[in-house]
């Protein structure tokens, strides 16, 4: 029995679906709003590369045990954006949460913060993971205050860990969340949802 199985997560502004392909269009509109596949430092697919960035998430859900999702708004129904758990060690229990963008206009709202609420949750809960590990590119400065916010501790920074698709090589800053800390975390994620009512 796999590790991480397909799994719907409702929460009160948005919902994770399982991808699949038929979220093709719905996905392409999202990364369109901000035309998100002009940052640099991080990946997201243009239209022209949207079919094959499904095709290699499922082939990870398949392949290494990964569950990529979508994001769906709860007010529109519109899906905004994609996220995913991989790096999958289910020896050890542990899981990154990570290839997670969004559209521009739900950027900084209350879906990201719900979203890392019910992706923990189930990682801890349900997986009962002993660690969950966040990865950004040093650049990336709006990711990293973000996933500090969350209540993740910076463990640290692999130098030149990966070639980016430009050529140019990314320093990696490593996050991670362990289970005796789930508590707090969860409390805090909670308090900011229940701020923004």
């Amino acid at each position: 029995m796999a590790f991480i199985s397909p799994v719907e997560l409702h929460g009160a502004h948005a919902s994770l679906e399982p991808l699949c392909a038929a979220h093709h269009d719905e996905l392409n509109a999202a990364a369109a709003d901000g035309q998100l596949w002009k940052l640099w430092y991080t990946f997201v697919p243009t239209p022209d590369t949207m079919a094959d960035y499904i095709d290699a998430a499922l082939a990870m859900r398949e392949q290494a045990g990964a569950m990529p999702f979508v994001i769906r708004e709860k007010a529109s129904g519109a899906v905004v954006g994609s996220t995913r758990f991989f790096n999958v060690d289910a020896a050890n229990k542990r899981v990154e949460i990570g290839h997670t963008w969004h559209a521009a206009r739900v950027q900084r709202t209350a879906i990201n913060t719900e979203c890392k609420l019910m992706l923990l949750a189930h990682a801890f809960e349900t997986l009962e993971c002993i660690a969950v590990e966040f990865r950004t590119h040093w650049m990336n400065q709006q990711s990293r205050a973000a996933i500090a916010r969350l209540g993740a501790k910076q463990d640290g920074v692999l130098r030149n860990h990966q070639r980016m698709p430009d050529g140019s090589l990314r320093d990696t800053v490593v996050f991670s969340i362990i289970q005796s800390e789930w508590p707090t975390v969860r409390r805090h994620l909670q308090y900011k949802l229940e701020s923004r009512a």
